[in-house]
């Protein structure tokens, strides 16, 4: 009869165990990117009071008898699968669509985490509200050039503090040049051009036809105030019959910036833009530059991330510019990562070694800005755990009742 009662009582104490697990899920129904638990349960040693006999001379064998000694937590697995992302509006708040863990630190240790609630910090630096552990991953180069195989590092976004410009490298033309125009006769276009400062330039390319189907091109350069540049290079373009470039598509301008402080100007002419067609005589040649690639000085003033991690700077004057990418971690087993609070966790001796890298490769997850990953928990399945666990725990106690009312009866017997 006592070993009834100590197999209950390991009934009673387990069951509290799981019933605590479960009102831990609960509590965290509403807890950004939790991750839910189960118990699992095992029987623990039998006593044996008859062992199994093999079948011998005509009789078949027995059976081994046994009495059970109670049960006992087999484990408790943290159930990682995604939890439904929902749009907060934040564009500082990231979900991981798929696998993956933010890289995190507090400036000692370093953790893991689905919770995706960053803001910007006072010095720029992506951080998570809550806790103020710093996002770890990849700034760019000044060319904006991000490479992954350089150590994690704090993000920063130092907004209305870089500034950028951008030379002109490339200018492409497009328009006609009148076929009726007499030889001899020209076409002038401007477009403004830019150094490596962000200084603005004016190049005036003026074409001049030199005979039927042929036009030579040459460039003069001024400064904002009206001084000439040295330049080199002119070239000729050459039409077919059809009134389309057939060769003299490219060219090259060189501007020589001695004394001015700044890069030589080096753009590439295309033409290929262009044809020669006989034009209305009230409107004549057309043909004038529609893109250049330079840009004047501007100032950071937002950013956005895409769903590979990289931080896209903003500028006032239009260019777009990498900062940085954001990390994600995999592991060979997540269900062996040990919860350490506030939404973290740390490699554990089961869990193996963190892969980090950029994400959408080698299976790490996606990144969705503006939404926040919910809890996994299931409440219709943790009521249902809740309302067996109760009824197990019951029964349990059931059983020391009855144990506890023999055992009366034994002591009775004396009387």
């Amino acid at each position: 009869m006592q070993r009834s009662l100590f197999t209950a009582v390991s009934g009673l104490r387990n069951h509290q165990v799981k019933l605590d697990v479960i009102g831990n899920n609960i509590a965290n129904v509403n807890t950004v990117a939790f991750k839910s638990s189960r118990v699992r349960f095992q029987d623990i040693f039998s006593q044996t009071l008859r062992g199994a006999s093999a079948p011998l001379e005509g009789r078949g064998g027995t059976n081994p008898a046994q009495v059970g000694m109670g049960m006992t937590v087999a484990a408790i697995d943290t159930i990682h699968s995604q939890g439904s992302p929902q749009y907060t509006g934040n564009y500082t708040d990231m979900a991981i669509q798929g696998s993956g863990y933010f890289v995190v630190t507090d400036g000692a240790n370093t953790y893991y985490t689905r919770d995706g609630s960053f803001s910007r910090a006072a010095n720029g630096e992506l951080v998570n509200s809550a806790t103020g552990v710093k996002l770890l991953g990849w700034m760019a180069d000044a060319a904006g050039e991000i490479n992954t195989a350089n150590p994690l590092g704090t993000l920063n976004i130092p907004l209305g503090e870089d500034y950028v410009a951008k030379a002109t490298e490339n200018i492409t033309f497009a328009g006609n040049l009148d076929a009726a125009l007499a030889t001899g006769g020209t076409h002038t276009t401007d477009v403004l051009v830019y150094d490596s400062q962000g200084g603005v330039y004016t190049l005036t390319l003026t074409f001049t036809k030199t005979a039927t189907n042929s036009w030579n091109w040459s460039v003069a350069i001024k400064d904002a105030s009206g001084n000439s540049i040295a330049s080199t290079d002119s070239g000729t373009i050459v039409f077919n019959t059809d009134g389309a470039p057939q060769s003299g598509t490219q060219g090259n301008v060189q501007a020589n910036m001695t004394g001015v402080g700044v890069n030589n100007l080096n753009i590439t002419l295309d033409f290929s833009g262009l044809t020669q067609l006989v034009a209305d005589p009230e409107v004549g040649s057309t043909a004038q530059a529609n893109y250049q690639d330079g840009f004047p000085v501007g100032e950071l003033e937002s950013f956005v991330i895409d769903t590979t991690g990289v931080i896209n700077g903003i500028y006032t004057n239009g260019m777009i510019k990498k900062l940085g990418q954001i990390a994600l971690a995999v592991f060979p087993n997540p269900e062996g990562l040990q919860k350490v609070g506030s939404n973290m966790y740390i490699m554990s001796a089961n869990s193996g070694m963190a892969r980090v890298g950029a994400p959408g490769s080698e299976g790490r997850g996606t990144i969705e800005t503006s939404a926040l990953e919910m809890s996994n928990v299931d409440l219709s399945y943790e009521f249902t755990e809740m309302i067996t666990t109760t009824r197990a725990y019951q029964a349990n106690s059931r059983v020391i009742t009855s144990s506890d009312e023999l055992l009366q009866e034994v002591v009775n017997l004396k009387r």
